[in-house]
């Protein structure tokens, strides 16, 4: 059976703020954790420096969406030769940090144990601004679809200063 979420809008997705209403929702949701530590991050996610992209989420919905950090910083080693003398985050480590914070959704929809998400396709991924140290990357993923408990697809989003970076689709498969 698969779950299908229409995206209404790129705003939609980024957006923090919760809506609740009074009925038992509301508890229901006060239970829920909607933020992760970087250690949290760990303990969800395999990647460990230099490759964990990710230093916080800020805004997660089970099964729908997560909002993740990425502070950028002049001491990471891809800046060596990724200009020297003009530092620009690769535009991969953008993509896959966005992955990163999708994983997070991902990994706690799935009831395999020991099994991993990796990608199985990149859509209409576009860069629109440069990523510099001193940026703070703010990526927002939102499940689209996922089938078998085995395939997913979700949309990204990652903004500076509020201001569009990249955007596109990610495609994931689960293997064991």
């Amino acid at each position: 059976m698969s779950i299908l979420t229409e995206v209404n809008s790129i705003n939609a997705i980024a957006s923090t703020s919760t809506e609740q209403d009074t009925t038992n929702e509301t508890t229901i949701t006060s239970e829920i954790k909607t933020t992760f530590t970087s250690e949290e991050i760990q303990k969800l996610l395999p990647h460990r420096y230099p490759f964990l992209l990710i230093d916080k989420i800020r805004d997660y919905v089970p099964g729908k969406r997560a909002v993740g950090i990425k502070n950028v910083t002049v001491n990471e080693p891809h800046f060596q030769g990724h200009f020297p003398g003009r530092s620009l985050m690769p535009g991969v480590l953008i993509v896959e940090a966005m992955a990163q914070v999708g994983g997070i959704v991902l990994t706690q929809m799935s009831p395999v144990e020991g099994g991993l998400f990796v990608f199985a396709g990149i859509d209409k991924v576009r860069f629109r601004r440069q990523v510099v140290p001193g940026d703070q990357l703010v990526m927002a993923v939102e499940l689209l679809w996922v089938k078998q408990r085995r395939f997913g697809k979700m949309r990204g989003i990652a903004e500076v200063d509020g201001e569009l970076a990249c955007e596109g689709e990610l495609m994931f498969s689960l293997i064991n």
